[in-house]
């Protein structure tokens, strides 16, 4: 897994340069019911190719990555397939963005960041928000959560999921995460990040996922951040997520306010 952004065939070598051995697709997953997930943003670049997922928070704003190289971007809601031409889909360009000011791309501390749209989406079945936890409490090592993206499904060949998948991880302790047999605290997993995968590896988001939504108990309780480099799905890079603590929520609500 690594930063999570693009893998069309052209963007490969530009993935390799920007994530820097740290990007995040869907790895044993599956597919969901077309439209089933309404809150999820496509952010697409000039080629079309897939950079990062989101989450719509409010009518007029997305919450993400802030890895996430957004320039020239656009949103897309309601798409279920990056490439088909659906009714669902409503198209965005981005007025603004803003990115926690304390993020850090070496730490990987605080990799979160929101986007502003140019108008407000129409609210439907396909295309609607996602509620924000009212509780920052953290969660239990084994708690079962949710993630999904247009993201890479293997580690080789690199090939992007042209429709939504969804695949169930689970919360793996940050000692364990940060012990010789995972990350080394190489970088360190913090508080600040919540760490999950499967014991014996193959669940994991990958190259194209980051800024999903992780959902838990069905609630979003973080953002797709970081994994290890070409080892998507490995038992010893389980995915690492965005943690949305108190200190974020705040930031969230105070940014977005009544916009």
């Amino acid at each position: 897994m690594g930063a999570f952004l693009t893998l069309s065939t052209s963007a490969v070598v530009i993935l390799l340069v920007i994530c820097r051995g740290f990007c995040v697709d869907i790895i044993g997953g599956a597919e969901v019911a077309p439209h089933s997930r309404p809150f999820m943003a496509l952010i697409q670049g000039k080629q079309g190719n897939v950079i990062c997922g989101g989450a719509l928070i409010k009518a007029n704003w997305v919450l993400t990555a802030a890895h996430c190289n957004v320039e020239g971007a656009k949103v897309i809601l309601g798409a279920h397939s990056q490439k088909a031409r659906e009714r669902e889909k409503q198209f965005f360009q981005i007025a603004k963005r803003i990115s926690y000011q304390y993020y850090c791309p070496y730490s990987k501390e605080n990799d979160i960041m929101l986007l502003q749209l140019q108008r407000r989406a129409k609210i439907n079945k396909a295309v609607n928000v996602i509620a924000l936890p009212t509780s920052d409490d953290d969660l239990k090592p084994g708690t079962i959560c949710s993630v999904a993206g247009w993201g890479q499904t293997h580690n080789q060949p690199k090939t992007l999921s042209d429709t939504l998948r969804e695949v169930n991880v689970t919360v793996i302790s940050r000692q364990i995460c940060n012990d010789n047999k995972h990350y080394k605290n190489q970088p360190v997993i913090t508080d600040n990040m919540i760490c999950a995968g499967a014991k014996n590896g193959g669940k994991d988001s990958c190259n194209g996922d980051s800024g999903g939504p992780l959902i838990c108990k069905n609630m979003m309780r973080g953002i797709t951040a970081f994994g290890k480099k070409n080892k998507c799905g490995t038992v010893d890079g389980p995915g690492i997520y965005t943690r949305l603590t108190k200190q974020y929520l705040h930031w969230i609500r105070k940014t977005i306010g009544g916009a």
